[in-house]
C-alpha cells in the first residue's frame, strides 16, 4: 500500500525513520495491530543503503512452530522427511538487505536463543547442515505485544528484546492521527471503485469513529461499502460498522444494521454478492480478493465451494 500520510505525527515518525536508515542498527517498531507498522518498516529499508538489496518479511505467528527453524535458518537435503532437495532460509534470501520479523513477540523461547545469536553476527548451521552460514542482514522487527511485561513475566527474552530495541519507533493508532482517516478512506474507495463519492454525513460518521482496528478496519469498512453501495454516493447506511461498546460491558455478538433499501436481501444472500462482485474485479486474482473483503485466503476458498462453480462465473459476465 502506498503511503497515505497527512498526520504531523506520522510525517515526523516517516522523518525519524529516513534518519535511522542511513544507519544499521536493529529497529522494533511497536503498535496495535493494523496500525501500519510494516508502512514504516519498508521506510526503513527504503531509505537505507540496503534499497536496492533484498526485502524479505515473514509474520512469525504465521509459521507452524514445527517449520520456524527451518522457514528462518533453511535446511539441507534429507534433514527431514520431505526434504528432498536443500533451502536457503529466509536470513541468507536477504543477505545484504533487510529482513522483516513481523510479530516477533510470537517466537518460542528456542528460537529467541538462536535468533539473538545470528543478530549478533555468530554463524549457524542449515538444518541438518554441516557448513556454517554467515549473513549480512538489516533486522526491522515489529510487535503489537508489550515486549517489556513479556522479559518481566519471562516469556520473552530481555537479552534479546534490547538487541531488537536499539532504536524503538512506535507507531500510533489511528483515533491518534484523525488526520488521515478521510485521505486513506478515499484512497481505499478509489482502489475499489473510483466512480463512488462519499456524502458529508458519511465522512463525518468516518472521522467519528474510534477505529479500534485501525487502518486494516477502515479499509475493509470502504472497500465493502463500495461493494454493496446502490448509489453513486455512499452514505451512513452504506458504513456496516458495527457500534464500539463502553469499556467493561459484556461482549455480545455483533450485528451489523442492514440498509433499509434491501430489505428482501439477508445477510447471506449480500455476502455472497459482495463476495463475486470482488471477484470479479479483481479478474479472479483470490489472494487480492480475500486481501479486499478483509478475510482470509482460505475462507474466500471454502465460501467459493458453497456458491459452486456457475455462480462464479456468472459473476464475470455480469
Amino acid at each position: 500500500m502506498p503511503a497515505i500520510i497527512s498526520s504531523p505525527r506520522m510525517l515526523e515518525l516517516i522523518e525519524l525513520a529516513e534518519r535511522i536508515a542511513q544507519s544499521n542498527v536493529a529497529v522494533l517498531i511497536t503498535g496495535e495491530s493494523g496500525s501500519g507498522k510494516e508502512l514504516i518498516a519498508r521506510a526503513v529499508h527504503h531509505y537505507s543503503l540496503r534499497c536496492s538489496k533484498p526485502w524479505v518479511d515473514v509474520s512469525c505467528a504465521a509459521l507452524p512452530e514445527h517449520l520456524v527453524e527451518s522457514e528462518l535458518f533453511g535446511y539441507e537435503k534429507g534433514a527431514f522427511s520431505g526434504a528432498d532437495s536443500p533451502k536457503p532460509g529466509l536470513f541468507e534470501l536477504a543477505h545484504h538487505g533487510t529482513l522483516f520479523l513481523d510479530e516477533v513477540g510470537e517466537l518460542e523461547p528456542r528460537m529467541q536463543v538462536k535468533l539473538l545469536r545470528v543478530l549478533d553476527g555468530v554463524p549457524y548451521y542449515r538444518l541438518g547442515g554441516t557448513r556454517k552460514v554467515t549473513v549480512d542482514v538489516r533486522i526491522v522487527a515489529a510487535t503489537n505485544q508489550d515486549l517489556e511485561q513479556m522479559v518481566e513475566t519471562g516469556s520473552f527474552r530481555g537479552d534479546l528484546y534490547h538487541r531488537l530495541g536499539q532504536i524503538c519507533l512506535r507507531v500510533p493508532p489511528l483515533r491518534e492521527r484523525p488526520e488521515d482517516i478521510l485521505p486513506l478512506a478515499e484512497h481505499f474507495l478509489k482502489q475499489t471503485n473510483p466512480q463512488l463519492s462519499f456524502s458529508g454525513e458519511a465522512l463525518r460518521i468516518l472521522m467519528g469513529h474510534r477505529w479500534p482496528g485501525n487502518v486494516r478496519e477502515l479499509r475493509n469498512v470502504v472497500t465493502k461499502a463500495a461493494v454493496l453501495a446502490r448509489d453513486p454516493q455512499i452514505g451512513p447506511g452504506d458504513l456496516l460498522l458495527a457500534p464500539l461498546r463502553a469499556p467493561g460491558t459484556a461482549t455480545t455478538p455483533t450485528v451489523l444494521s442492514v440498509p433499509s433499501v434491501v430489505p428482501s436481501e439477508n445477510l447471506d444472500g449480500m455476502e455472497k454478492s459482495a463476495i463475486l462482485r470482488v471477484l470479479a474485479q479483481t479478474n479472479g486474482h483470490q489472494q487480492r480478493a480475500a486481501e479486499l473483503l478483509g478475510i482470509s485466503r482460505r475462507t474466500l476458498s471454502r465460501k467459493l465451494k458453497l456458491y459452486g462453480r456457475e455462480a462464479v462465473r456468472q459473476s464475470y459476465a455480469s
